[in-house]
């Protein structure tokens, strides 16, 4: 049941048409990488490249590339996660369904791994520069893991119960690091290795850490689970494979998974650090040079028969969106269960999923009251913003579901016109300033530093949303284009952005200046000044990605007529966000023109590619 390695997955794969051998040899260079997104964007097949230039493994991308491919890896066992995760929600699913209990101690005796005195993953070993040499982009520091499986455990409590399995990016070579002594590990903020790594440093002493690379599928998916604690990735995967993890290694080592194909194993030293990247990533930029852990490399093993997973992300949608709606299906309905009052949370993968998240929450402090308002909703919308990875969010959005029955979370331009049909920016804003977001946001004031906003919205419908620019709309010098981006939201064209003078930029307090609540221009609740007005308003996704992606909320929100009372800020006439790039944004991704020409002829009629995609 399940898959026990990958190699099992791959020929089961390829007998049903899912994945296609790539024999021509394909650069890991970059060249890669391209022909994955590209596979991936036209939902195409998962891809085994068996002549890796400059290496003798064979490398498997676009593996989770669709979501129904990511559902057919894991079918023998999604009957069996969806009925525990029933089981502890509500118990009186039993009485309706009682022959899930009789599946229920099958699937969760496979929690438990299993300890074996040996496995595949023991039988080679090799050193760092034989691995494959993944780059994804022009300005990469050097080759990467994109889909590690990074374990630690906590110093004083060692073990599997107090265990950490996080997807976070390995840099092999480049910068400062020796080469094949010494990798680049990179953790977001608010990961779990990060306790470990703080007990390690209180203690003054390394922290041991390895680093699997493949092996069943289903630890991959178990390394982005946002799992509660004291739940082990470990058990996780066994549940979703199917089956128990088999975990070898030697007395007084950190276990191995043993159907693994690679593991680095090594220490981090405690008071070494050394810069990382710049790395092109998941929000569409690249994520800069910063100093991170080292990870000492003590020994590399891998199977007979290795193969080499990996991704390539960029600006989304992306192969990781898959595991995102995959996740979202697996562990959707806990949301009430952790956040009461809560029906739904979405973070919308368009904006790099931290920027934006979208809910529906309960308004039911006061249902007696004439005129509604957020109430409930505020307190709800602290409780998002104080859970796990949630808390990593810029943007909050969150509306009544009394309003709508029918509102749909994953329906982000309905989701936005009926918050703007209804919110008061006199009252519905609420800033958390100097606060943390998401590493890989350059928005912010700082590296980690940023702000947040929850915009909330209750009751009857305020205003009609309108679609067309009004004839009469007159702007100020250096403003321009106009465009309507979706039914109450303008995007104009803003002179560039030279300085950034966080809340006071002269340009931005210059436009607002110009106009008040009773103008043509705050008949749009919204209004996004951008570098590209054009580009913004082309479609929903352009605009979710250039709003949110380009702006810190307590530096880049202004407004019409705006106002401060009693530290609280609204605004009498419509919002304007300034999503200009700034001069401290991190580049965006952009290809390399020769790279992508060679795929295209690889592509072409008669090439080792055409019809891929």
């Amino acid at each position: 049941m399940g898959y026990r390695n990958l190699q099992s997955a791959v020929v089961d794969l390829e007998r049903t048409n899912r994945l296609v051998r790539i024999d021509h040899e394909i650069d890991p260079d970059i060249e890669m990488g391209v022909i994955q997104r590209r596979v991936y964007q036209a939902g195409g097949p998962a891809l085994l490249f068996t002549r890796a230039k400059g290496c003798a493994f064979p490398m498997l991308g676009n593996l989770f590339g669709t979501l129904d491919r990511t559902r057919y890896l894991f079918r023998d066992s999604l009957d069996a996660v969806e009925t525990l995760v029933k089981l502890k929600l509500n118990p009186a699913h039993l009485i309706k369904h009682p022959s899930a209990l009789l599946r229920a101690p099958l699937a969760a005796k496979n929690l438990l791994p299993r300890r074996v005195s040996s496995g595949p993953v023991m039988m080679h070993r090799t050193s760092i520069d034989k691995l494959p040499q993944l780059k994804s982009w022009p300005r990469d520091g050097g080759a990467f893991i994109t889909l590690p499986q990074v374990y630690s455990e906590q110093p004083s409590r060692p073990g599997l119960r107090h265990s950490n399995l996080g997807m976070y990016r390995v840099q092999l070579g480049g910068n400062q690091y020796r080469t094949n002594e010494e990798v680049g590990l990179h953790y977001q903020i608010h990961r779990g290795i990060g306790v470990h790594h703080a007990e390690a440093i209180a203690s003054n002493q390394p922290l041991r850490v390895n680093i699997f690379v493949g092996g069943p599928p289903s630890m991959t998916v178990a390394a982005v689970m946002p799992l509660p604690e004291g739940m082990p990735e470990i058990s996780f995967a066994g549940l979703l494979g199917g089956h128990r993890i088999a975990m070898t290694g030697k007395g007084g080592a950190l276990p191995i998974p043993a159907e693994a194909d690679f593991c680095i194993c090594g220490t981090i030293d405690p008071s070494r650090t050394l810069p990382e990247g710049p790395f092109g990533d998941h929000l569409g930029y690249y994520s800069l040079v910063h100093d991170f852990p080292v990870l000492k490399v003590d020994a590399i093993y891998h199977r007979p028969d290795a193969i080499w997973p990996f991704t390539s992300v960029g600006r989304p949608p992306q192969e990781d969106s898959s595991f995102g709606a995959f996740i979202h299906e697996l562990t959707g309905d806990l949301i009430p269960d952790v956040l009461p009052g809560v029906h739904a949370v979405h973070a919308v993968d368009a904006s790099g999923v931290h920027p934006l998240l979208l809910a529906l929450g309960s308004e039911r402090y006061v249902p007696y009251a004439s005129k509604r308002r957020p109430q409930e909703l505020l307190t709800l919308g602290n409780a998002i913003l104080g859970q796990g990875q949630l808390s990593l969010a810029k943007y909050l959005l969150i509306a009544a579901r009394e309003d709508d029955q029918s509102l749909d979370i994953h329906d982000a331009g309905r989701f936005l016109v009926h918050l703007l049909e209804r919110i008061d920016w006199r009252r519905d804003l609420h800033f958390q300033t100097r606060t943390t977001i998401d590493t890989l946001d350059y928005s912010g004031t700082g590296f980690n530093e940023g702000s947040k906003v929850v915009m909330a919205a209750a009751g009857e419908k305020r205003r009609e949303l309108p679609v067309e620019i009004p004839t009469e709309l007159s702007l100020p010098e250096g403003f321009s284009n106009p465009q309507v981006a979706a039914p109450g939201i303008m995007t104009i064209e803003g002179p560039p952005c030279t300085r950034h003078c966080p809340g006071e930029d002269p340009e931005l307090m210059r436009f607002c200046g110009s106009f008040d609540a009773s103008s043509s221009l705050c008949r749009f609740p919204l209004v996004v000044i951008a570098d590209d007005a054009g580009f913004a308003a082309q479609n929903l996704e352009n605009f979710i990605w250039v709003t949110f992606t380009r702006s810190d909320p307590a530096a880049d929100i202004y407004g019409v007529d705006a106002f401060t009372d009693a530290k609280h800020w609204g605004a009498m006439g419509a919002v304007v966000i300034d999503a200009r790039i700034k001069p401290h944004h991190a580049p965006s991704l952009d290809p390399d023109p020769e790279v992508e020409a060679r795929v295209d002829a690889l592509a072409a009629k008669g090439g080792p590619l055409h019809g891929l995609y």
